[in-house]
């Protein structure tokens, strides 16, 4: 999924360059992607089915990596959108169906596990962001289609045989979809499934709108950096120093989920979701306010270092609030974000993307501050009612790895 999602970045300049995709149609090629990712995640949500089917997994493989292999046939802009659209489904289904393996067969293990599986992307951005490297000096943007093809094949493969969830054994009504998507947050909340008593416990709707807020406007601005990051910084630094920073956002997501859930252990989400944002608006706007090596490959580290600790902090704190269908409004808020980004840029594109990228920096700082009013009173402790007595909730520094080992 890393690589059928974000190769296009480091693909984009050389598309310009040699297949004369001009940026506004560049920024419609990531829209067709997004487009494609949120229909996948709202399949996830109201077919609860699709996330334990092993068939659909590898439906979405082969179709993932075949629109990789289809991208180099044609210079018509309306066929690699026709093409995106379906990576983009076929990536949100192997993510969701991923996610859901994870919570049916890791429940009992160390909850920093998870965190590392989802690495998986950044590793995949790691890889494909390295291929395209390599392959600058000697191929062209076509080349680069084909071999992220046989990378995206190679890890089908490798995965063809993963074991989705295991169908429901008791009679408990299932839990909705956005349960699974919710994974991103299993390593740092042990929030349970019980009823919030609305006449006991406190009203959620301020925290969560805020919440919402946030998480939204940072998936418009981190869509736009993670679209043209590379294409800004070659743009001020020809040669392969925009590649190399692609590589360097992949390997510093690889750990980055785990080491938010173990940051969780001591601080709470909001004021992480807080720092976070910070982290990442400063990290999108060092390439267009500075430039040069030093500040790509810094803001290469915060980009990726945040690239997925967000999600995590963001859809665990939703859980902890117990709004209803928190994680299902997130992740569309989110994916909507995404949609919007590019479209939001494209009349910038014509005077190159440093004021895209300062745009995005803007928005994520905006997010900060809807962070900043998350903190405010934020309910630390929820009351559960449970059919027997009520429980307190975990405070939030305690991990699901905590949890676990009291079981």
């Amino acid at each position: 999924m890393g690589v059928g999602r974000f190769v296009y970045t480091p693909i984009l300049p050389l598309m310009h360059a040699g297949a004369g995709l001009s940026a506004g149609a560049g920024a419609n090629l990531a829209t067709a992607n997004y487009i494609g990712y949120l229909l996948g995640a709202l399949v996830g949500i109201l077919a609860p089915a699709v996330v334990r089917s092993r068939a659909l997994l590898r439906i979405s493989l082969v179709v993932l990596t075949g629109t990789l292999a289809a991208m180099p046939a044609t210079h018509d802009t309306g066929v690699w959108f026709a093409l995106r659209l379906p990576a983009g489904v076929a990536s949100a289904l192997i993510f969701v169906i991923a996610v859901s393996s994870l919570l049916s067969h890791l429940r009992e293990y160390p909850a920093h596990l998870p965190g590392w599986a989802f690495g998986g992307v950044g590793a995949g951005i790691a890889l494909s962001g390295l291929l395209v490297l390599l392959l600058r000096p000697v191929a062209d943007w076509r080349a680069a289609w084909w071999a992220s093809a046989a990378l995206a094949a190679v890890l089908a493969v490798a995965s063809w045989n993963l074991r989705p969830e295991a169908p429901p054994t008791t009679t408990q009504a299932p839990q909705a979809p956005q349960a699974i998507q919710a994974a991103q947050a299993t390593e740092a909340t042990a929030v349970t499934a019980a009823t919030v008593d609305d006449s006991r416990g406190p009203r959620t709707h301020r925290w969560f709108t805020a919440l919402f807020a946030s998480y939204t406007l940072e998936g418009i601005g981190y869509i736009i950096a993670g679209t043209f990051l590379v294409a800004a910084i070659e743009q001020s630094s020809p040669g392969p120093l925009g590649g190399g920073a692609w590589v360097l956002v992949g390997l510093a997501a690889v750990p980055s989920s785990a080491l938010w859930a173990q940051l969780g252990r001591r601080w709470s989400r909001p004021d992480l979701l807080l720092a976070a944002l910070v982290v990442r608006a400063v990290g999108i706007a060092l390439p267009a306010l500075i430039g040069g090596a030093p500040a790509a490959l810094v803001s290469a580290v915060l980009f990726g270092a945040t690239f997925i600790g967000v999600s995590t902090l963001a859809l665990a704190t939703g859980a902890h609030l117990e709004f209803p269908r928190s994680v299902a409004l997130l992740t569309a808020g989110y994916s909507v974000g995404q949609i919007l980004g590019p479209l939001a840029v494209a009349p910038l594109l014509h005077h190159g993307y440093q004021q895209a990228l300062v745009l995005a920096a803007s928005v994520v700082l905006v997010a900060a501050v809807a962070a900043a009013v998350l903190r405010i009173g934020f309910p630390h402790h929820m009351v559960v009612v449970r059919a027997t007595a009520p429980v307190r909730q975990p405070a939030p520094t305690e991990s699901a790895a905590d949890a676990g080992s009291h079981r």
